[in-house]
């Protein structure tokens, strides 16, 4: 299976960002040299778009896989590589973002980021533990600080392009009023099981691009589902087109205009998802996604709590749930 050549798209700031992403989260973690060697490998199947965060814990791994990549001659330079991370809900201060980005940038070995995003509308104390949040770990997140520090990021040049993740439109919105440079991105859960259509919308209309986590549905992961994998109406899609059902979940993303972050640490999913170019969903099948019934997996109720910022998943996501 020859090399895929992944298309380009243009984000607000200017620079292009490749139309498909790699993504490096996993629980638990494999150990460190055999993710080197993943990503490495994904490298090699012809993903330029690497997708890591703070709390991942992949910094590093990614950074000496992207060092090999160029010692091995995959790539020619640094910048044939989009890298993206993103500022931990501990770091979402004003005065912690700089400090945050400069050691995500020493674990990674690099000069800069092309992408930096705030993981989440969230700030939580630098003690807390990031996964089990106690009301007591939660302090206000002040957005319009925490974004001026972001944008002094990119006049630095750390950060090629600066967004948000999970961001609803109402927030959003919010953001837009006082950015003097607006987010290049809002990565959010988005999936034939979770379509996002008003988002959708709203963010081509603004102009922001969106970046789709967990466009298979995080397939047995702890904030995942199997409405994705398992859909009937995707398994025929599938099975009519000769495609994987994966396959077909990644290609109606990408024909939505958003880019599908993808995980597989599997060499031969990991090219199968490339596959998704060179052939399209008819109408019918696109009207036959739509009947998927929708429902959002990662609700964050583990950042709800009665005398929080957020006193209910409504609030959270500004009733876009």
């Amino acid at each position: 299976m020859a090399e895929v050549q992944v298309p380009q798209a243009l984000l607000n700031s200017g620079h292009m960002i490749p139309a498909i992403g790699f993504g490096t989260v996993a629980f638990p973690l494999p150990p460190p040299e055999q993710l080197t060697t993943t990503f490495g490998d994904a490298v090699e199947a012809g993903y330029r778009h690497f997708d890591t965060a703070a709390v991942y814990g992949t910094e590093e791994c990614l950074g000496q896989a992207v060092a090999r990549a160029l010692e091995r001659g995959l790539i020619k330079n640094r910048d044939e590589v989009f890298v993206t991370s993103k500022l931990s809900t501990n770091d979402g201060h004003h005065d912690l973002v700089l400090p945050a980005l400069k050691e995500t940038l020493r674990k990674l070995g690099l000069e800069y980021v092309d992408l930096y995003l705030i993981h989440a509308p969230v700030r939580i104390k630098q003690s807390a533990e990031h996964f089990r949040v106690t009301e007591e770990d939660m302090l206000h997140f002040d957005i319009k600080e925490t974004w001026k520090a972001m944008e002094e990021c990119c006049k630095l040049g750390l950060a090629k392009s600066i967004g948000v993740s999970n961001y609803s439109c109402a927030k959003l919105l919010k953001l837009l009023e006082f950015a003097t440079i607006p987010p290049a991105v809002n990565q959010v859960e988005m999936n034939v099981a979770w379509q996002q259509q008003k988002l959708l919308k709203f963010c081509k209309e603004k102009n922001i691009l969106v970046c789709a986590w967990s466009p298979l549905g995080a397939n047995g992961a702890v904030w995942g589902s199997h409405r994705v994998m398992q859909s009937p109406i995707l398994k025929d899609i599938a099975a009519a087109k000769n495609k994987s059902v994966a396959q077909v979940a990644l290609r109606w993303v990408h024909e939505q205009g958003a880019i599908p972050i993808v995980k597989s640490f599997n060499k031969e999913r990991m090219k199968e998802n490339l596959q998704i170019l060179d052939w399209k969903l008819t109408g019918e099948e696109v009207s036959r996604i739509q009947q998927i019934p929708q429902a959002k997996a990662f609700r964050g109720e583990g950042y709800v709590f009665p005398k929080g910022q957020y006193k209910s998943v409504e609030e959270l996501w500004d009733g876009e749930i």
